[in-house]
């Protein structure tokens, strides 16, 4: 417990630190271009800017929730001879929550591309 609250203290010191240092060693002059509303390589509310469609999020999205959530599989791979039916248990919750995500999506049609 002592140890938990020594690294707080440490690390809550270490960013009042830097927080005091950019105060006093950053820049002092503000520079007008870097002060303006900039978004994604356009100027902010630059007219013919095309909005991107949803479907590339929902893509994105689907993604992070299937590809990225096999990464689990590894891991479990590695010591599931040594947990036996424990991580057979868990791994099947885990495939469970996945294939109940797969199907909620199917079933909104996140995998219609028109």
């Amino acid at each position: 417990m002592v140890e938990i609250f020594l690294v707080f203290l440490v690390f809550g010191f270490m960013g009042f630190l830097l927080l005091i240092m950019n105060k006093f060693l950053g820049p002092k002059r503000s520079n007008p271009v870097k002060e303006t509303p900039f978004e994604c390589g356009s100027p902010y509310l630059q007219e013919g800017i095309v909005p991107v469609p949803i479907k590339f999020y929902l893509v994105a999205f689907l993604f992070l929730i299937f590809d990225i959530e096999v990464v689990f599989f590894f891991p479990w791979a590695l010591i599931f001879k040594e947990m036996g039916t424990t991580a057979l248990i868990v791994m099947f919750a885990y495939i469970l929550v996945i294939v109940l995500g797969f199907v909620y999506a199917w079933k909104k049609g996140a995998f219609q591309w028109e």
